[in-house]
């Protein structure tokens, strides 16, 4: 490939990124962000004032709302925007575009969410209890991963920001009744399954299988939606 040509497509492909990670985290992201970051100390304050023991599983659940809220306005109000300045006509132009164009916007809203998690257990780290902090953060990604490619099937679905946010809100809602009943709350199955809380009951290598088949079933979770919700995009019609 001759040089011109490369660093052409070097910055066509840096300028596709840049417009791409305006659209996601402008307008009320960074109210979202400062949202989270909000409730994060409120919650660091509040642990640390009932005098609560801090260890790696009280890090990961002070984590968890704010990795959630975080994923919140640039999945479930990213369709709608789309449709709102009406870019939705121009990609629907783009042969695949649902596999290019948000293909590549999911995949750089989990990875700056990612960061952005790493940056909260850093503060945490300093403030309250040393963890690693990618680790924590990638742990972090799993219902994260979860419930953002819900909330963007939905977002395919009901075409409207609003809509999907209130199925999602009722959905947390119900995920967090289930995930502290007793006969859910250590099962593969809990969505909100904290790994670094191991139950006094169960022997850690049990406990350790039940955190691996726990990632697989949100893993797979993950991919069924991200996956419903590309081919949903395929149905021009609805959307434009």
């Amino acid at each position: 490939m001759p040089k011109y040509t490369f660093l052409k497509t070097i910055h066509l492909i840096f300028s596709i990124v840049r417009y791409n990670l305006k659209v996601i985290f402008a307008g009320k992201f960074v109210w979202f962000l400062l949202t989270a970051l909000g409730f994060f100390c409120f919650f660091m304050f509040q642990n640390a004032w009932n005098r609560n023991e801090i260890n790696e599983a009280l890090i990961y659940s002070l984590l968890l709302f704010p990795s959630l809220l975080l994923i919140f306005y640039p999945v479930v109000f990213g369709v709608q925007n789309d449709a709102d300045s009406r870019i939705l006509e121009i990609l629907f132009t783009i042969p695949d575009y649902r596999y290019k164009v948000w293909g590549a916007r999911l995949l750089m809203i989990y990875v700056g969410v990612y960061f952005i998690i790493v940056i909260f257990a850093g503060i945490a780290s300093i403030l309250m209890y040393p963890v690693n902090l990618f680790g924590m953060a990638a742990t972090l990604m799993f219902p994260t991963l979860f419930f953002g490619n819900l909330a963007f099937m939905f977002s395919t679905i009901t075409r409207n920001g609003n809509g999907t946010a209130v199925i999602m809100i009722i959905i947390a809602i119900l995920t967090l009744m289930f995930s502290n009943a007793p006969f859910f709350r250590n099962s593969l199955w809990n969505i909100m399954l904290n790994p670094y809380l191991t139950p006094r009951n169960i022997l850690p290598v049990i406990w350790e299988g039940i955190i691996i088949k726990n990632r697989i079933f949100l893993v797979t979770g993950s991919v069924v939606w991200v996956m419903i919700g590309l081919l949903n995009l395929q149905k021009r019609e609805k959307f434009v």
